[in-house]
């Protein structure tokens, strides 16, 4: 397609030749004749002068006497579009409509027009699958559970009985939804299970990465708000509430009960305790450890965690310990040898 036509589906502005043919896409450094790259970041742009790409997707301001140019107030979003269009075929399923032989149904199932049933995927009893869903091969979903319309379920997922899932949500390989809560009563030594008999719900254009795992409320519910991202293995314990538009990275554990805000960020390797909150539009740090409520609007690291700034004031005098430890030594001995002046 032209880049005209690309301009205009970004609702960008061209600048140069909008006639130049668009036939692939590729990062900056990739990128051949025919591709549509972009630049986002300032710390690449002297790299526009020696991409072999057609055109580059930039933000405006931006210029280049080397590259045809769509300028656009966000040129990453711009680049996702164009990558949607020209890699998945102007919106078509990536996957074809029908059944295959080998899916197990169970009674009462309803599916929904243009449904994907992928090969050995396994449905059981009154579940219902919305339009245009694509299941891929050797998925389970358990009776009573409710997959809305455009969903996409990648390979060997599973979906345990009476889940709630939106429009437009992702999951890819390996995530188990709706597996048992860690929950036992000690009794004279002995950890009695305490039957995990609530649900999930994983609200519209929620993305779950792989080897993700949602555990069911015990009495209750589970909660991925409306437009939260998770990333590979992370661990959501039973009864979390996680607000929308969330962003929760690699390797997060959050424990029973906890709830987050709407827009928390939870960066790589840390932690949430149990029945604490985390207010909207808080970031928590990578490898930080939340053990007590924090407000909204906070930005938080370390363990336990704390207000960054302060955090990084306690770090930076840590380095300073040997030399501290040094000064005070010396201190000492002075204030030694004082006292013995005084005594004399």
């Amino acid at each position: 397609m032209s880049l005209r036509e690309i301009a205009e589906l970004v609702d960008g502005q061209v600048i140069g030749d909008e006639n130049i043919v668009i036939t692939g896409v590729a990062g900056i450094k990739e990128a051949k004749e025919g591709d549509i790259t972009f630049v986002a970041n300032s710390r690449y742009t002297s790299l526009m002068n020696t991409t072999q790409a057609s055109a580059i997707i930039v933000g405006q301001g931006v210029s280049n006497n080397h590259r045809p140019l769509i300028q656009t107030d966000e040129p990453y979003l711009a680049f996702t579009k164009v990558m949607n269009l020209l890699v998945n075929g102007n919106g078509e399923m990536i996957a074809p409509a029908g059944i295959h032989p080998t899916v197990i149904l169970g009674k009462n199932v309803e599916l929904g027009s243009s449904v994907s049933l992928q090969p050995h995927v396994v449905i059981e009893d009154d579940v219902q699958i919305g339009d245009r869903a694509i299941i891929y091969p050797h998925v389970y979903i358990g009776r009573k559970s409710h997959i809305g319309d455009e969903a996409l379920i990648y390979p060997r997922v599973t979906i345990r009985e009476k889940i709630e899932i939106g429009k437009r949500v992702i999951i890819h390989s390996g995530t188990v939804v709706g597996s048992d809560g860690f929950g036992f009563a000690p009794v004279k030594g002995v950890h009695h299970k305490v039957p995990q008999i609530g649900t999930v719900i994983i609200e519209d254009d929620v993305e779950i990465g792989a080897n993700v795992t949602i555990d069911r409320g015990t009495i209750g519910k589970t909660v991925i708000g409306r437009g939260t991202k998770i990333d590979n293995l992370v661990q959501i314990a039973h009864n979390v509430v996680i607000g929308e538009n969330s962003i929760i990275v690699a390797q997060v554990g959050i424990s029973g009960s906890a709830i987050l805000g709407k827009g928390v960020t939870l960066a790589g390797q840390s932690g949430v305790a149990g029945h604490v909150t985390v207010g909207d539009n808080t970031i928590v740090a990578a490898r930080a450890g939340v053990t007590k409520t924090i407000p909204p609007d906070s930005f938080v690291s370390g363990f336990p965690a704390k207000p960054h700034e302060k955090e990084k004031r306690i770090k930076a005098s840590l380095h300073r310990l040997p030399e501290l430890c040094k000064a005070i030594g010396q201190l000492g001995k002075k204030v030694k040898r004082l006292e013995e002046k005084l005594k004399q």
